[in-house]
């Protein structure tokens, strides 16, 4: 009795279906490990877990469809082009979710008290102190503001201080800090996650 190949046996499964699923399950994979990876830098410990959980299950499904075809090298360039591609598409997901604080340290080169006056009016907290730079006395104007808020900030010190130094560093927690009103904009998956941190 004569038996017909599968499709699983086939040619077009072998070396065409079964790369690009592997490619692209292990793309799903390693974004979700880097947003796995950011969440928990961050503090969000109940999102990082629940991302550690569908990371680790679509590894083993992956990896295990590798180990059934070790003699094709197809597989194993799915593979790496997926992880590459999970990386990068994992950054670009976090930075549109825009998750997380920031403090900005400005050294203003002129009289900062325009800038300090924008800046309030525009609901951002605001603290000054004196400092001394190499110049002289300096103002330090300190900020902690939302990520999504960077772009806004840096566009109200290049309105008013054109050549004011600014720092920007990201902070892990806030307590008791002025953010002004909640913006209505806020992501659907921000507003999601944040009650797991």
């Amino acid at each position: 009795m004569t038996t017909h190949p599968g499709f699983m046996d086939s040619v077009w499964w072998s070396w065409v279906l079964l790369p690009l699923l592997i490619f692209f399950a292990r793309i799903v994979a390693q974004t979700v490990g880097t947003l796995r990876l950011l969440f928990a830098s961050k503090g969000f410990k109940c999102s990082s877990s629940i991302f550690g959980f569908l990371e680790v299950i679509l590894w083993l499904l992956a990896i295990a469809q590798i180990m059934k075809h070790l003699y094709n090298p197809l597989c194993y360039i799915a593979y790496g082009a997926g992880f590459s591609m999970g990386n990068y598409i994992g950054i670009l997901v976090e930075e549109k979710l825009s998750i997380g604080n920031l403090l900005v340290r400005i050294v203003p080169q002129k009289n900062s008290d325009e800038l300090v006056r924008s800046l309030s009016d525009h609901r951002f907290g605001v603290t000054t102190v004196d400092g001394m730079g190499i110049k002289g006395p300096v103002k330090i104007i300190f900020t902690i503001i939302r990520r999504e808020d960077i772009s806004r900030v840096i566009s109200l010190i290049n309105c008013h201080n054109p050549h004011a130094f600014y720092a920007v560093e990201e902070i892990k927690s806030v307590k008791e800090g002025y953010f002004g009103l909640q913006p209505e904009n806020q992501s659907s998956f921000s507003r999601f996650f944040h009650p797991f941190s």
